[in-house]
Parts: structure tokens; C-alpha cells; sequence
């Protein structure tokens, strides 16, 4: 093993002052402040020294050595420190990559436990722990002038009695959004504030959501990230962000009052707007992997106080005589170079401390976690008893927020949608491919469509879970915008550096015979109705809609359907109304207004095909074209495209708050998906008595329209008709 020895002094290989340092306490971790003293606690058991630097507004750094070291944490104490000071750790000890020992006390390290951070990474040989060619011997450039720093935060921020507007699943509509990419172009908030957490705080923006009628963002990652060397070196950024590093810090660049602690308050004050305007607030967090990546990756963190404890590893086998044994390397089922090991006690600790960090003190409502399956493997095998799902499951303070997981990672075992327990739900991609393949004209039958419609209880019926264990989707930040979907049928990625290699082929889209954009009127107009119909369909499914920020207004990525480090115009919301797709927001609008006026739209139970009281009407019926019930032959038959979903709102099978029988109007919603005019033949029946036409992509039937049992009418190809019992 070799090191970067300091000297004995507690100031290393510089020449400015020492400050005195008190023993100071070993919890909690990171920095915290007081008037007499801010108290540094970093764990990093194996380390044999560890520093705190210090850099005054010039930048100069000043080294100060923390003497104590109790269970496996480092800490210390320093008078005087104000708020807004920015500082970072060295730590000293061996280097054995192969044994998950990278201690180099060349590098400065973020703090994990960092409220706040200041500055971003350049790329450097610096950063990295190593010498450049020669991973296994230990680099002594020093990274403090290319490296972020720590910030001493104290926010005394006022709440002014905010809560959350803790709405239940069934009345949930997510919107998933970019903080930036919502408001860059957007001329009603004021220019200074566009792209900031601040921003997002304005009226232009809550009053949009509200009026749309969305209950809750779900914010693509804010936590502390940065973008990969490699993508940095060809002009790119990691636009997305799902690549932390700062579990507890607010993203920088997102904000607009500054970097030395600010974006701590901006983004509280952006939470507390929200709640003001009933919207709750959902993080996207990316738990699974480090902005570290590989073990050739740069040193600015975890790997430098505890690379063993932090990372995953693969142990090879003893071996055979004579043999030179393999080295230990990481374990990558993230697709990013490294997996957090979650079954470390630190590791689970920091987790979890973070996620309590963001309700408690944040005020956020819940988390939608990025390849869940990544961090809940023991042993390197999926395990929904595993450690960190016990321990949110028992949690006081977790169990009760919105827990959300994209449950899968980057692996074939990884695949784990339907298996997640209670209370978590899941993002279903079955939802997404099923309704993309039956409104492009792939579907075989419509058998899978009704199952997808009616809450997927072929994925969450058996385990006890309700209809809103699914979160459905068609589409989300990673894939095609909605427009794109109708509009191309290959990807187009040539802006990202890589020969249109990345980025997924199963788009299940239709160009409608023009590959991208066209002048041809008759192909914009079905474009645009079948984007209404995906976005009707998916309101009015049973489970949790989410919607992608834009898609509502026809936001298009020009076929770019892997656009993570495209920070432009290309992601970026165009809100003006030119070419604004204004029709489908409408459309979106009207489904989301009835499924919030109408609890037959959004229930909790599952539908059993059978009456709900004695005597009654079943909950549910699916209709032919000929106005009778579905038969098994039917079901069968993969030449049906249309289909109709009659919803029994007389009583609902869901009682009311007191246990009172609740009664609503009864639904019929019809789709045709085939390529041909339908003439329906409405149920002359008990089913349905009269009604009108409240949600329409048919050009020839107007909302209003009347309707009567027993009577026809033509539904256009490709189109979605409602109607409401009157």
C-alpha cells in the first residue's frame, strides 16, 4: 500500500495560520452551526487523519485537523465560523484499490452530509485519485481549485404554518417536471427568475398547474448532482441530473439567490408556494449510484472516506494454485459505474437521514425513487424484505409520505414491477407500452387494454394493494415527448456526441406516414387527436396519472429521445402559443376537471364485474360496438380496436368518509383505436338511459351532444368519446 503522507502538523503542506479546533461531538453528521462554534462530524472509519479546510472568500484555505475519532467518526468543533462559509475534507490513510482503501489527502471531499453547495466540478486530472494512465498508483495533484465546496448552513427559515396538502392516492395527478426546463422560455415569469427554484414559485407557473388540474410535481433530481467528465468534455451537461452526489443539498445552479446557502431558503420558499397552492412537491431521487461512477471515476466524496463502505463490490472466487488472484472490482447494476450498498449501516444511515432531512426540515411530500431495485438487493439479489424498505416500512416519519418506485434497474433480475409491498407504488412501463401499442394499431385485441385500464390487478391484486399501486404513464423525461410519440418512428439523437447510438429502439410510436415534422394538414390533425386520446386514456384509467411536463402542449425534442444532456431549447418548454398543440391541452384539461369532479373516475377499489348492491348494475361492463356485453370470444378476437367502458356510479363500491353509501353519475367511455369509422350501437338496457357527450376527439360529435339508450352514432377513427349519464 502507498500513501500521500501529510506532515505531523495539523496544517498540511501550507502556510497559513492555525485555528484552534475543540474535540466537539461525533453527531450529528456534517457541519453544524452555532454562535459559539459550527461542530464537524465526517464518517470515514478507516481513515488515520482527517481535516477540515476551511477557504475565506479569496479562496485561501486554512487545514485544521480533527483529533477525535469515535465510531468510525471524525469531529471537531471551530469557533467563530459564520453561516455561508464553504469548507471540505482531506482524510489520510492507505491506498489499496483492490481492497476498497482510496484514502489520498490530495483531494479535497465534499461533505455527505453538506446542507449546501458551492461552485461545480471542472474537469482536471486532479480529480481523480489516481495518476491519469496508471489507476493503480496514487495521484498527489491537488484537486481544492477544481473541486465544489461544502457550506456551513444555518436557515432559520419561517413556515408560517405550512402543511402539506397531504392528498389522498386516488386523488392524485402528477405532472413530472424540470425545474429549469419549466420556466427558461417562460415570458410570464420575470427574466431574472427563469430556470430557479424561484421561478417555479410564481404564479405563472402555480396558477397553470391548478388550472390544468394537477395535484402534485414530481421534480426531475434537485439534490446536489454534476455532470459526468466524459459528457463535460464533449460541450454537454448532465441536464437531468441522475448524477448525485449531495444528498441533503439543494442543486446550485437552480438557484437564483446564490450558492452559499440561499438556494436552502429559495427552496423552502418554492415549497411553502407550492403547498399555498394545494400542489404537493415529489423528488425524484437517485439513491442507487454516485456521481463517483467507476472505479476510474474522480475522487470527490464517498470514495475518499469510505470506498468499501459506500460502493458495492464483487469478491472474486480464491484463486487456483499458482493463479494471480482477479482484483475486486465494483458491482454495476445502475449503468453508472458504481451501486450504493445499501446494507452498509452507514450507507442505510445516510439514506434514510437524507429522505427524513427533505420531509422534516423541506417540507417535501414524497419521493420517487430512480431504479429502486438497485438499493434493495441483499446479497446482490432483489429482496423486498431487504434492509432499506424494513426500514421506510417502520419508519414514523417515511411511511406516511408518498413513497414511489421505478422498479427496475439496469439488470435483467432487476425487472420488479407489480412486487414492490406496501405503501409503495410504482411507476408501471406495462401501462405505457400497452396503451402506445394499442393507439398505434399493434395491439393483439383489446384484452390487456381493459386489464391496463381498470388498474392492472393482474400486478397488484394479490398482494392487497388498490388500483393506485399503479402509476400510469405514456410517457416520462426519458423517451419521447408526447408530440414525437405521434410523429416519428425512430429516434433521433444525433446532437449527443454518440451516432444516434443511445437511447432506446422500443419507442412503440407511428410517424403517420411522415417521419418528424410536416405541413401536411390531415397528418397534423391525426396527430394531434391521437396525442388527445393517449392523454385522455391515461386520465381516465384507473391508478395514478402522471403526466410529462409540456406534453400537454405538444412540446417536441425534434426526435431526440434521449435528451439527458441537452440544456437548451431542445428541452426546454416552449410557451408560446403559435404551435402550442392548444386542442390537446384542452382536451387534457376537460378529462382531468372530470376526474376530479366525479369519484366514479378515481376509485380505490377494484372493479369486480358484478353488481354493488343487490339488485344493482355491475360496477363494470366492457361493450362491443354492437351495444352488448363483451363475450370470451371477443376477448380473444385480436381484430377488435374499439371498445367501451361503462363505469356504474350508482352507488360506488367505495363508501363515503362516515361510512355512507356514495352515489355518482354513471360513464361510458369509448375508444377507437382502428383505422376505420365505428357505427356504435348504444346499450339498450339498464346500463344506460340518456346522457351527453362530455369529452370528444370525434370532429363530427360535438361535447353536448345528446345520447339515448338504444340509439347510434358514428365514432371517427382513432378517436376517444365520453359520455355521462344524465
Amino acid at each position: 500500500m502507498t500513501r500521500v503522507t501529510p506532515p505531523e502538523t495539523t496544517v498540511w503542506k501550507h502556510d497559513g495560520e492555525t485555528m484552534e479546533v475543540w474535540p466537539g461531538r461525533n453527531q450529528p453528521l456534517g457541519a453544524t452551526w452555532s454562535e459559539e462554534s459550527t461542530n464537524f462530524a465526517v464518517y470515514a472509519p478507516a481513515a488515520e487523519a482527517v481535516w477540515v479546510c476551511v477557504f475565506d472568500d479569496e479562496g485561501t484555505e486554512v487545514r485544521h485537523r480533527l483529533t477525535e475519532h469515535s465510531l468510525g467518526v471524525w469531529h471537531g468543533a471551530l469557533p467563530g465560523l459564520r453561516p455561508g462559509t464553504r469548507y471540505g475534507y482531506r482524510a489520510h490513510g492507505p491506498w489499496d484499490p483492490a481492497a476498497g482503501l482510496r484514502f489520498n489527502a490530495a483531494k479535497l471531499l465534499l461533505d455527505p452530509y453538506a446542507r449546501a453547495v458551492s461552485g461545480d466540478l471542472v474537469v482536471d486530472a486532479a480529480i481523480y485519485g489516481y495518476t491519469k494512465g496508471d489507476p493503480a498508483t496514487i495521484s498527489d495533484l491537488d484537486s481544492a481549485a477544481y473541486v465544489p465546496r461544502s457550506v456551513v448552513v444555518h436557515d432559520d427559515f419561517d413556515w408560517e404554518g405550512d402543511t402539506s396538502p397531504a392528498r389522498r392516492w386516488r386523488d392524485t395527478v402528477i405532472y413530472e417536471m424540470h425545474v429549469k426546463g419549466m420556466t427558461a422560455l417562460h415570458d410570464r415569469v420575470p427574466e431574472a427568475l427563469r430556470g430557479t427554484y424561484a421561478g417555479l414559485a410564481t404564479p405563472a407557473v402555480t396558477d397553470y398547474l391548478r388550472d390544468l388540474g394537477v395535484t402534485a410535481v414530481e421534480l426531475l433530481p434537485i439534490h446536489q448532482f454534476f455532470s459526468e467528465p466524459p459528457l463535460a468534455e464533449k460541450g454537454l451537461v448532465n441536464y437531468w441530473g441522475y448524477n448525485s452526489l449531495g444528498f441533503f443539498a439543494p442543486h446550485n445552479a437552480y438557484s437564483h439567490a446564490g450558492d452559499r446557502g440561499q438556494q436552502v431558503t429559495e427552496f423552502k420558499q418554492m415549497v411553502k408556494a407550492f403547498h399555498a397552492a394545494g400542489l404537493e412537491v415529489i423528488l425524484d431521487v437517485v439513491y442507487n449510484h454516485t456521481a463517483e461512477a467507476g472505479p476510474r471515476g474522480p475522487t470527490l466524496c464517498f470514495r475518499g472516506l469510505d470506498d468499501r463502505g459506500y460502493y458495492q463490490r464483487v469478491v472474486p472466487p480464491a484463486p487456483e494454485e499458482g493463479e494471480e488472484p482477479e482484483p475486486v472490482t465494483y458491482w454495476d447494476v445502475t449503468g453508472c459505474g458504481n451501486t450504493v450498498d445499501s446494507t452498509h449501516t452507514q450507507s442505510l444511515r445516510l439514506i434514510l437521514d437524507s429522505l427524513r432531512y427533505w420531509v422534516n426540515e423541506m417540507h417535501v411530500d414524497g419521493f420517487r425513487f430512480d431504479l429502486m431495485s438497485a438499493i434493495t438487493r441483499t446479497d446482490q439479489v432483489v429482496d423486498m424484505g431487504s434492509h432499506l424498505l424494513t426500514a421506510i416500512g417502520q419508519d414514523p416519519v417515511l411511511r406516511h409520505v408518498k413513497l414511489i418506485a421505478e422498479p427496475w434497474d439496469a439488470s435483467m433480475d432487476g425487472y420488479r414491477v407489480g412486487e414492490f409491498p406496501p405503501p409503495w407504488v410504482e411507476w408501471n412501463d406495462q401501462f405505457r407500452d400497452t396503451m402506445r401499442d394499442f393507439w398505434r394499431g399493434h395491439s393483439g385485441g383489446v384484452r390487456t387494454v381493459a386489464t391496463r385500464l381498470a388498474g392492472s390487478s393482474d400486478l397488484y391484486a394479490d398482494d392487497g394493494r388498490s388500483p393506485y399501486a399503479s402509476v400510469n404513464f405514456i410517457t416520462a423525461h426519458d423517451g419521447f415527448t408526447l408530440r414525437d410519440l405521434v410523429s416519428y418512428n425512430e429516434k433521433h439523437n444525433e446532437a449527443n456526441g454518440e451516432d444516434n447510438r443511445d437511447g432506446t429502439d422500443n419507442n412503440r410510436s407511428w410517424n403517420h406516414g411522415v417521419e418528424g415534422e410536416t405541413d401536411d394538414e390531415a397528418i397534423i390533425a391525426v396527430r394531434r387527436r391521437q396525442a388527445a386520446n393517449l392523454m385522455a386514456t391515461l386520465c381516465f384509467s384507473s391508478g395514478v396519472p402522471m403526466l410529462t411536463a409540456g406534453d400537454e402542449r405538444g412540446r417536441t425534442q425534434r426526435g431526440n429521445n434521449n435528451a439527458y444532456g441537452q440544456d437548451n431549447e431542445t428541452s426546454w418548454i416552449d410557451w408560446r402559443p403559435d404551435d402550442a398543440w392548444l386542442d390537446v391541452y384542452e382536451i387534457t384539461k376537460t378529462a382531468l376537471r372530470l376526474r376530479r369532479e366525479h369519484p366514479a373516475l378515481r376509485q380505490r377499489h377494484w372493479f369486480e364485474g358484478r353488481p354493488t348492491i343487490k339488485g344493482g348494475i355491475k360496477d363494470l361492463v366492457w361493450v362491443h360496438p354492437d351495444g352488448r356485453e363483451m363475450t370470451t370470444d371477443d376477448w380473444h378476437d385480436s381484430s377488435i380496436r374499439t371498445v367501451g367502458m361503462f363505469l356504474n356510479g350508482a352507488p360506488l363500491r367505495s363508501p363515503g368518509p362516515r361510512g355512507e353509501q356514495v352515489r355518482d353519475t354513471s360513464f361510458m367511455i369509448w375508444l377507437n383505436a382502428g383505422g376505420h369509422d365505428v357505427e356504435l350501437t348504444l346499450p339498450e338496457n339498464h346500463w344506460v338511459h340518456s346522457g351527453e357527450v362530455v369529452l370528444s376527439t370525434n370532429r363530427d360529435v360535438a361535447v353536448g351532444t345528446p345520447v339515448a339508450a338504444g340509439g347510434t352514432m358514428s365514432l371517427q377513427a382513432h378517436s376517444v368519446l365520453v359520455l355521462r349519464e344524465t
